[in-house]
């Protein structure tokens, strides 16, 4: 088109290197995405403490009088008992209603 502030540019060529750094910017690019997603774990072949197998769980009935926030403080002590109560609630599915009745057992958390 005459007179078009473009027709005297020309276009833009890349050489091989060219292609080549673009291509490794992409890909590193990619790379460092996936990496930020799943995690590094998923690329060193190391094993975390989510994917190791679980051991056997303990469990306990609960008896009448009894509270989450008091069976987490005894499965626990050492440990925060609203981080213990979660983990309860996570392992037993309690999710919309956290209520204990006597005589339901509960899998408690292990380590």
């Amino acid at each position: 088109m005459p007179g078009s502030p473009h027709s005297d540019r020309t276009p833009i060529r890349l050489t091989r290197r060219g292609r080549a750094v673009v291509v490794g910017f992409a890909a590193t690019v990619t790379l460092v995405l996936l990496w930020l997603t799943v995690g590094p774990g998923a690329f060193a072949g190391s094993r975390d403490s989510r994917h190791a197998p679980s051991r056997p769980g303990r469990t306990v009935v609960v008896e009448p009088g009894d509270t989450l926030w008091g069976i987490a403080s005894a499965a626990d002590p050492g440990t925060d008992p609203r981080l213990v109560v979660q983990r309860i609630i996570d392992l037993n599915g309690l999710g919309g209603d956290p209520t204990v009745q006597p005589g339901q057992e509960l899998r408690l958390p292990t380590g």
